[in-house]
C-alpha cells in the first residue's frame, strides 16, 4: 500500500470520509477508495447521486419511525403483519436484528432514543405520545418492550411499563437471551430469537 502521503488531496479527503464511518479504520478506507477509483464513471455518477438525495429519500414513517421511501415503512405497508401486536425499539437499526430472527410478525414502535436523564433526554423527548395514540387507533393487544438491557434501557421499559398500565392490553419485555447491560444493536438473531420468544409479562409491574 503506498505511503498515504503520495495520495493526492482528493482522493486523500475521500479516504478520511470513510474512515469516519463506524467500524472503518484508516486501511479500509483506503482500500475502498482505491476501489471507487476502479469503478466506471456512470458507476460513480450513480452512486454520487443516491449519497446526494440519502437525506431526502429516507424519511421517519409516519406511523412508527422507522427508515421509510414514503409514507409508510416496508413493515407497516405490510398486509402480512399483526398490528395488534407491537414491538417497542430505540432506534430503526434495532429493528432488522428483530426481523433476523425471523420470529416476529407484529408492527414496531422506534423511541427515538431511551431515558437519559445525565443526558437531558426525558419522555418528552421520546415518541411515547405517538404510541398512546396508536394504542388507541389500532386496538392494540400486546406491546412487547425491547429496549436494551442496560442501566437506561431497563428503565425506559420500566417507565413504558407503569405509562402504559391502565391500557386492557398485555405488556411483556424481552427474556434476558439479552445478556444484561448489552445494547440490543449488536445481539445476534439466535439471542433475539430467545428473548422474544421467552418475553415475560410486565403488565402488573
Amino acid at each position: 500500500m503506498p505511503d498515504s502521503s503520495l495520495y493526492p488531496e482528493s482522493l486523500e479527503n475521500i479516504i478520511q470520509t470513510f474512515a469516519r464511518l463506524p467500524g472503518i479504520g484508516r486501511r479500509t478506507a483506503e482500500r475502498l477508495a482505491l476501489e471507487l477509483l476502479e469503478w466506471p464513471q456512470g458507476s460513480l455518477d450513480e452512486f454520487g447521486e443516491e449519497l446526494q438525495t440519502l437525506k431526502q429519500k429516507i424519511t421517519p414513517c409516519t406511523q412508527c419511525g422507522n427508515f421509510a421511501e414514503g409514507n409508510l415503512c416496508v413493515i407497516c405497508s405490510s398486509p402480512q403483519r399483526n398490528p395488534e401486536q407491537i414491538c417497542v425499539v430505540e432506534q430503526p437499526t434495532q429493528i432488522p436484528v428483530i426481523e433476523k430472527a425471523g420470529c416476529f410478525r407484529g408492527q414496531y414502535h422506534v423511541l427515538g432514543g431511551r431515558l437519559m436523564p445525565l443526558e437531558d433526554v426525558g419522555p418528552e423527548d421520546l415518541r411515547i405520545q405517538e404510541l398512546h395514540q396508536r394504542i388507541s387507533d389500532q386496538q392494540v393487544e400486546e406491546i412487547i418492550l425491547a429496549t436494551s438491557s442496560d442501566v437506561e434501557g431497563e428503565a425506559t421499559a420500566n417507565y413504558l411499563a407503569e405509562e402504559l398500565k391502565d391500557y386492557k392490553l398485555n405488556i411483556t419485555r424481552i427474556a434476558s437471551g439479552v445478556p444484561v447491560g448489552a445494547d440490543l444493536s449488536y445481539a445476534d438473531s439466535a439471542t433475539i430469537a430467545m428473548a422474544i420468544n421467552k418475553r415475560s409479562n410486565w403488565s402488573a409491574k
